[in-house]
């Protein structure tokens, strides 16, 4: 009897590691985070977070708060993961001809050029930065997507230089100067829809994600690791005293 407890007591224990273990095989090697911070007087507020596998990354995005219309429909705004640059969201001092407005091109010392393009669907390069037709669209969105990144970009995010930037301004927050201006990316367009609204830039989370416990668990990727450990505990011991009854069945 006691030899048989020796022997599957460590079975049943051997699973409860298994549920503990920090990673997974699915599970992301890294993951960043930014709060989206309004620029050129949006008023908008956002977050991001990129879970990163491999160059494999799952990419969220909120944000409220934007102009909902434009031309009679859901106003696109185009939205970028950022590389080359400082790492930065730009300053006012960025406004180098002074009309009230950071376009594009003069927060790129900030922020850099574009490395991936968050395109709802379709191509994710950056030639397809300025294509309207595959941006999130009107006031506000949850965005989620999975696409693999280019060497680049993904050296980018993981060195702290990565930043996002949501574009689209509404018109009538802009100075007189500026509504008269056109786009320094599309010269087809006003200034408004192409210069940033919001702006973060990606760090790391810490391992676990943004979440922290006390708790004997806390660290746990998956809880229903845990509780699959739990039950092949149970399992064991359940395993350990049906031996011990059939054995006292047979010594009767």
């Amino acid at each position: 009897m006691r030899k048989s407890l020796r022997l599957l007591a460590p079975m049943a224990l051997a699973a409860l590691p298994l549920a503990l273990a920090p990673g997974v095989a699915n599970a992301a090697d890294s993951s960043y985070q930014t709060t989206l911070n309004p620029l050129n007087g949006s008023g908008a507020t956002g977050m991001a977070t990129i879970a990163m596998t491999g160059n494999e990354a799952q990419i969220n995005v909120s944000w409220s708060g934007l102009p909902a219309e434009f031309s009679g429909g859901p106003y696109p705004h185009v939205q970028h993961i950022h590389i080359d640059g400082a790492g930065q969201c730009p300053t006012t001092s960025a406004d180098k001809n002074n009309d009230g407005v950071i376009s594009t091109t003069e927060g790129g010392p900030a922020y850099g050029a574009i490395g991936t393009t968050l395109s709802t669907k379709g191509d994710t390069s950056p030639a397809a930065g300025t294509n309207i037709k595959i941006a999130p669209g009107g006031g506000e969105t949850n965005y989620s997507r999975t696409i693999s990144l280019d060497s680049k970009t993904a050296a980018s995010l993981r060195s702290g230089s990565a930043v996002i930037v949501v574009h689209g301004l509404d018109p009538a927050t802009l100075s007189k100067k500026a509504q008269n201006e056109k786009s320094d990316l599309v010269p087809s367009l006003p200034l408004a829809a192409t210069s940033p609204a919001l702006c973060g830039v990606l760090t790391a989370m810490p391992a676990g994600g943004a979440a922290t416990g006390t708790g004997s668990t806390s660290g746990i990727e998956d809880p229903a690791l845990l509780g699959l450990g739990g039950g092949l505990l149970a399992a064991g011991a359940g395993m350990a005293l049906y031996t011990l009854r059939r054995r006292r069945v047979e010594e009767a």
